[in-house]
């Protein structure tokens, strides 16, 4: 793993986007998230919609031994109207624990876990039974998978919401 940048606390303003979420097992996790990056990008060009750059992925309730709830997503420019499948949603405002890495997200995601302990920040977060469930987590690719093909070479930059008293 690369660092890039961080560990760090950003501020970050609310983005609207564009998504579909699913419910699918951690085993075979990113092979979901391709076809499902596949299928967002098609739909916005259906309907002549620009991508800002910012593709996501978004870890909603996190249970590595079962079912992870998750969302790929893109940034639009303001508010759009989604279906059945593709839904319109804000990534919310505020203060991020984040770290820019490129390649193993596992060492990148436990990397900024443990600075996040270490300095006695807390995240928005609370336990549910499906899992740890997360007021706003995701990996923001920065690099645009569309013309990077190989994830060993994405730029990602992985952000939790941290709760208000640590913010």
């Amino acid at each position: 793993m690369e660092i890039v940048d961080g560990p760090r606390i950003v501020s970050k303003p609310a983005s609207h986007y564009v998504g579909i979420r699913v419910v699918t097992p951690f085993r075979g996790m990113f092979a979901v998230r391709d076809k499902l990056m596949d299928e967002l990008h098609t739909w916005l060009d259906a309907r002549d919609v620009p991508h800002l750059g910012l593709t996501f992925f978004r870890l909603h309730v996190i249970d590595m031994n079962g079912p992870m709830d998750v969302e790929l997503g893109t940034v639009t420019h303001e508010a759009l109207e989604g279906d059945d499948r593709v839904r319109a949603g804000t990534l919310p405002a505020g203060r991020y624990a984040a770290l820019t890495y490129v390649n193993h997200a596992r060492r990148a995601n436990r990397t900024l876990l443990d600075w996040v302990r270490d300095n006695n920040i807390r995240l928005d977060r609370w336990d549910e039974p499906a899992g740890d469930h997360f007021a706003c987590r995701y990996e923001a690719y920065l690099t645009d998978p569309r013309s990077e093909r190989m994830k060993t070479k994405w730029r990602v930059e992985l952000n939790i919401l941290l709760a208000e008293e640590s913010a």
